[in-house]
């Protein structure tokens, strides 16, 4: 009998329960062979079809049970353009010999295939560009990709394949966002326009910057929409990473808008995605669990995305080290995608949270959108010997609180 064991090996070997029953094996996978197998099993099923015009042929799509009368091609869109925004910085790496390497550069010279059949009217994956207005939605996350690997997924692009973007990014002026979460798709998708140095609308940018500004509540928290706050993980899947992102582009372009300092406001911004990030570790239970509320609850691990993100972009707050953040990140990963169901049998994401739960979806979900999970893989983008992936896993906060061990307690952060 196991007569002792340490807060950081109980964690650990908690993180190895699946969502029904215990693993029998310890693993000794690294924490990122790990992270790049969930990558590829992911992609590949999704990319491979799409680098030959087939996707819309071959996936096997699931619409939530409550779905309304959108056209169901839209599934297509949301699948690319989701799953590009998460594993772009993956990607956007150099080739190397090794496993995770071939695999690497096999998805990126699908990536740089599907993305030409994504805009070509002659292909049958030419995407839903001018349909309805959900395609703003999802336009926004394929400039994020874009924005994230712009010299291994933009450049290598051929010129009528970028103009095609170009049109098609233009085109979506035609959708009037509404007062939520929407104008920072459209601050978005300028944003990429203003990187490639073609004519944008900076009347988008700057009004999603107000709003988002105005929407603002404290402590991390934004928000969606005047006098409405909900308390659901918007704040990670939208809010956070695509203001940054807009504010980030706008800063670099050295752009300048009415009554707008972008630097000012990026950095401003940047110690709201920092606190956030405290608070979405501190829900990482010692057990890799974190609350399920809210709506859009099966983008999964998209809840993450901003812990994710600074970890990429190496801004973790104090609060944070890079031990800790891989450590609980993991654990969350092996809790949620080593149970069954998360996949159907062909391979493309189900509708659920811990496996196949179509119960949960809202009435605008289908598998298409599921692919916003991705978003988690953010830090893939540092090489392997960054010391995200090199440090010793530490214990995270709710790990040593639940054990009887010192941990840093929470203030709320003033942010000027």
């Amino acid at each position: 009998m196991i007569k002792r064991i340490t807060v950081l090996s109980l964690a650990l070997l908690l993180t190895s329960f699946s969502c029904v029953e215990a693993k029998k094996k310890v693993t000794l996978q690294s924490d990122r062979e790990y992270w790049a197998q969930q990558a590829y099993r992911m992609a590949a099923p999704v990319l491979e079809p799409m680098s030959r015009g087939m996707l819309s042929t071959e996936m096997q799509i699931e619409v939530s049970p409550s779905f309304d009368k959108r056209d169901k091609r839209v599934t297509y869109m949301e699948c690319f353009g989701r799953l590009m925004a998460g594993i772009a910085p993956w990607l956007a790496l150099p080739d190397d010999d090794t496993a995770e390497g071939k695999q690497r550069k096999q998805l990126k010279e699908w990536a740089l295939k599907a993305y030409a059949h994504a805009v070509d009217p002659q292909s049958k994956d030419y995407l839903l560009w001018r349909n309805e207005g959900q395609p703003l939605v999802d336009a926004a996350y394929l400039a994020s990709s874009l924005l994230r690997a712009y010299d291994a997924l933009w450049m290598p692009l051929d010129s009528l394949t970028k103009a095609r973007y170009i049109t098609e990014f233009s085109q979506l002026r035609r959708v009037d966002p509404p007062y939520t979460n929407w104008v920072l798709f459209a601050s978005e998708v300028e944003a990429f326009l203003a990187k490639a140095g073609a004519s944008f609308d900076s009347y988008r940018v700057n009004m999603a910057v107000r709003k988002t500004e105005e929407w603002y509540v404290g402590d991390g928290w934004y928000s969606d929409g005047q006098g409405t706050f909900a308390f659901d993980y918007y704040s990670a899947f939208v809010f956070h990473p695509m203001y940054l992102e807009t504010l980030q582009t706008m800063r670099d372009k050295k752009a300048r808008g009415w009554n707008i300092n972008y630097a000012q406001f990026y950095e401003r911004a940047l110690k709201r995605c920092q606190k956030y990030s405290v608070i979405l570790e501190r829900f990482i239970s010692p057990d890799g669990t974190f609350p399920v509320f809210g709506r859009s609850i099966p983008y999964r691990l998209a809840t993450m995305q901003p812990l994710a993100m600074m970890a990429w972009q190496q801004t973790l707050p104090k609060e944070l080290t890079n031990g800790q953040v891989r450590a609980a990140l993991t654990a969350v990963m092996h809790r949620m995608w080593d149970s069954p169901g998360n996949y159907n049998e062909k391979g493309y994401l189900t509708i659920g949270f811990c496996g196949r739960q179509p119960e949960v979806a809202d009435w605008y979900t289908n598998n298409g959108s599921l692919y916003i999970t991705s978003e988690v893989l953010l830090p893939l983008g540092l090489p392997a010997d960054h010391p995200f992936w090199t440090v010793p896993a530490e214990p995270w906060t709710q790990v040593k609180a639940w054990n009887g061990k010192p941990f840093p307690k929470d203030h709320y952060w003033k942010i000027d």
